[in-house]
C-alpha cells in the first residue's frame, strides 16, 4: 500500500483526470488506483519528480550528459495514449520506448490475457524497466527487449495494437503499420517532422489504414541508437537511412493514410474496443471498494502489521470521501468506520508494545492478543467490504 501522502496526491490527480474529460475507461481508473507510480522512479531520481502532479516524471538522467533525461509522460498523456489504443483483454501490444515501464504495466491492467513487448534502444534503461517490472511481478507478462524501435517486431506480427512513445516522422511508420493486425490492429504514434507532432490514431481493417489525428503535442524523439552499455554507443543510423529508405519506399507505395473525421465510427460496428465500463459514480465507487477488499488480502501477510496504520489511513480517505459524496447512490459506511477506529487503536497498541522490553515476562503473550484481535477486525471490515460490493453489483 502507498504512502498516505502519495495516495492522496493520487486521488487528487484522478479526480482530475475525470473532472478535465481525459479519463473515461474506468479499467484504467483500477489500474491507475492499483499501481504504485513510485515503484518506476528510482529513489536518486524521486526528489526532482512530484508524484502524481499532472506533469512528466524524471526516471534517468546521466550526470556526466546532463541532457540526457528520461522522463515517464505525464498522466493525462498516458490516459490519451492508452485509451487511444482501445485495448481488448486478449491483446498483444507492441510499446516502442519504455517510459521505466509503467505505462506497460498500466495497459497490462487492460490487456491482461495479451503479451506485451517493450523494445528499448538504451540497454541501462531497459534494466532499469526490467528491474521496475519485478518488483511488482510482472517480469513474466511484460518482456524487455533491447533493440531499435523502428523496426518492431516483424517476427511475432500480428500486432493487436502498436504503441509509440516518442516522436516519429512519418515515413517512419509504414514498416509498423504493415505489423498490424489486419483484422482492425490499431497504432498510436505522435507523428510529425518538426518539433510538434499530431498524435495520431490509424485502424487497419484488412488492406485500409483510417488515420484520425487527435491533438499536437511535443516530444522527443523516438531513441533509436543502440547502446549496448555506458561505455560503447554503436549508432546504426548510417546504415538504417540507407536500408529503412529503400524498405519504406517500397511500404509507402503499398499502403495509402485515409485521413477521416472520427475512425472509430468507421469500425464501432465490428467491436474493436475493449468494453470499458463508463466513469458512472457507481463503477467507481465498486472500483474504490474492491481495491479495498484486493488490498486485505495482500496485507493479511504482513504479520508484523508494519504496513497496516498507512493502509488504514488510505481505507479511511476513501470512506470519507464516498460518505462526502453528492451523488444519489449512498454506500453504508457508519460500520466501516467504527471497525477503522478499531484498527487504528489495534495498531497504536501494537506499535506501543514493539516500543516496550521485548524480555518483559508477558510480551509474547500481548502481542498474539492484538494480533488475533487484530486480523479477526480485518476479517470483519472485509466482510462490511464485500457486502456493499454485492449490493452495487
Amino acid at each position: 500500500m502507498e504512502n498516505n501522502i502519495y495516495f492522496k496526491a493520487k486521488i487528487r490527480l484522478l479526480n482530475h483526470l475525470i473532472n478535465a474529460g481525459y479519463l473515461k475507461d474506468i479499467r484504467l481508473f483500477k489500474a491507475f488506483l492499483t499501481l504504485p507510480l513510485r515503484e518506476f522512479i528510482p529513489k536518486r531520481c524521486i526528489k526532482f519528480s512530484k508524484i502524481y502532479d499532472d506533469t512528466p516524471s524524471l526516471f534517468y538522467f546521466d550526470k556526466a550528459n546532463p541532457e540526457n533525461i528520461r522522463t515517464i509522460s505525464a498522466p493525462h498523456m498516458i490516459t490519451i495514449m492508452i485509451q487511444n489504443l482501445m485495448l481488448k483483454d486478449d491483446d498483444d501490444l507492441l510499446i516502442l520506448g519504455a517510459k521505466s515501464g509503467y505505462i506497460a504495466a498500466l495497459a497490462h491492467q487492460l490487456a491482461p490475457e495479451g503479451k506485451i513487448k517493450i523494445l528499448e534502444a538504451n540497454s541501462l534503461i531497459a534494466k532499469i524497466t526490467s528491474k521496475n517490472l519485478s518488483k511488482i511481478n510482472l517480469q513474466k507478462n511484460i518482456e524487455v527487449i533491447v533493440k531499435n524501435p523502428l523496426e518492431g517486431l516483424p517476427e511475432l506480427k500480428p500486432w493487436q495494437k502498436i504503441l509509440v512513445t516518442g516522436s516519429i516522422k512519418t515515413h517512419r511508420i509504414y514498416s509498423l503499420l504493415n505489423q498490424l493486425d489486419p483484422e482492425h490492429g490499431v497504432l498510436f504514434a505522435p507523428i510529425g517532422e518538426d518539433l510538434i507532432q499530431t498524435y495520431t490514431q490509424i485502424i487497419r481493417d484488412s488492406d485500409q489504414y483510417f488515420a484520425e489525428e487527435q491533438l499536437q503535442v511535443r516530444f522527443t524523439p523516438l531513441i533509436t541508437q543502440l547502446e549496448i552499455d555506458e561505455f560503447q554507443l554503436i549508432t546504426d543510423h548510417e546504415v538504417l537511412e540507407k536500408e529503412d529508405n529503400e524498405n519504406e519506399a517500397s511500404e509507402e507505395n503499398k499502403i495509402s493514410l485515409k485521413y477521416v473525421t472520427n475512425t472509430f465510427d468507421l469500425v464501432r460496428k465490428s467491436e474493436i474496443s475493449g468494453k470499458a465500463s463508463e466513469m458512472k459514480p457507481v463503477n467507481i465507487y465498486i472500483a474504490f471498494l474492491e481495491f479495498m477488499h484486493q488490498s486485505i488480502e495482500g496485507l493479511k501477510h504482513d504479520k508484523g502489521l508494519k504496513n497496516w496504520l498507512n493502509s488504514i489511513n488510505n481505507f479511511d480517505l476513501i470512506l470519507q470521501m464516498i460518505k462526502n459524496s453528492k451523488d444519489t447512490i449512498k454506500i453504508e459506511v457508519g460500520d466501516m468506520e467504527k471497525s477503522l477506529k478499531y484498527l487504528i487503536n489495534q495498531n497504536k497498541a501494537w506499535l506501543e508494545l514493539e516500543k516496550k522490553n521485548i524480555y518483559k515476562e508477558n510480551y509474547k503473550t500481548e502481542k498474539i492478543k492484538i494480533l488475533d484481535e487484530h486480523l479477526h477486525e480485518i476479517e470483519n471490515f472485509q466482510k462490511m467490504v464485500a457486502k456493499q460490493l454485492k449490493k452495487l453489483h
